[in-house]
């Protein structure tokens, strides 16, 4: 017996666990299950009763409760030794401190430790710029936001790639900046999709996620990446995984739903 927890994914037996934690109900059904599907922002909670259960879930969402955040996401990067760019961690401002990079090289990319689309992650040119953010970071922790990542800048002809994966199936598609005076690549920000371009470095990058995938299991996000510019190699440099995704370069709503219902039922044979 097949048990959906996904509005769009209609199976055996269908639930919804959205704005609410699971209860006796939810582990009936599941303990019923031979697997279940997940929705894409299920509560840890419901994820990991089901896994507690010894069910086949989808999606696999070890790596996004194990290695949570950004932080957490360059530890998941470091230990399976996906190349990234250089990269400082800390969980507040105390760690900051007794740490402080004094010695930092400007420009340099702040990150907050949570966020989307670009709006956590800010450019710093130079020290004063550095303690902006840090003040932000301050103003933060009063309300228990915690949590910052300091990267070193990676030139990268304002441009990233972006490679979903469903399943077995990936898609990848740079994201591209038009305008060079202003920072990020995500299409908030006001970048293109372009699909077509440097179909090689698609494709080595499409390598470098799917060999991640294969050590952790995920089957379910959108990964961004750089390429440098030279005089660097091209080797693809993991940023950041988004386990909540636009659809847009996957041509839209319709089409990605479709594509994650043909999926899912590949899992499910398999």
């Amino acid at each position: 017996m097949i048990l959906s927890y996904h509005p769009c994914i209609e199976a055996d037996r269908n639930l919804l666990c959205a704005g609410r934690e699971p209860d006796e109900t939810d582990a009936g059904a599941i303990s019923a299950a031979d697997a279940v599907i997940l929705n894409q922002g299920c509560y840890e909670a419901l994820y990991q009763m089901a896994r507690k259960r010894g069910k086949r879930v989808f999606p696999n969402y070890d790596a996004r409760f194990d290695y949570p955040g950004k932080i957490g996401q360059t530890r998941l990067f470091r230990q399976h030794g996906a190349p990234h760019p250089r990269t400082e961690t800390y969980e507040n401002l105390d760690a900051y401190g007794a740490r402080d990079l004094r010695e930092c090289t400007f420009p340099a990319v702040f990150k907050f430790d949570w966020g989307g689309e670009g709006e956590t992650v800010f450019l710093v040119k130079n020290r004063e710029a550095l303690d902006q953010c840090l003040n932000r970071a301050k103003d933060f922790e009063r309300t228990g936001q915690k949590g910052f990542l300091i990267q070193e800048y990676v030139p990268h002809a304002c441009r990233s790639l972006r490679v979903v994966v469903v399943h077995r199936h990936l898609t990848a598609y740079w994201r591209v900046q038009a305008d060079n005076t202003r920072f990020g690549t995500s299409v908030a920000a006001g970048a293109g999709i372009d699909s077509g371009s440097d179909p090689e470095l698609q494709a080595l990058a499409m390598a470098r996620v799917q060999a991640l995938c294969k050590k952790t299991g995920i089957n379910l996000a959108g990964f961004d990446l750089l390429v440098p510019e030279p005089p660097r190699p091209p080797e693809p440099l993991f940023l950041e995984v988004n386990y909540f995704f636009g659809r847009r370069g996957l041509g839209g709503a319709d089409a990605y739903y479709a594509l994650l219902g043909r999926e899912v039922r590949n899992w499910i044979s398999e």
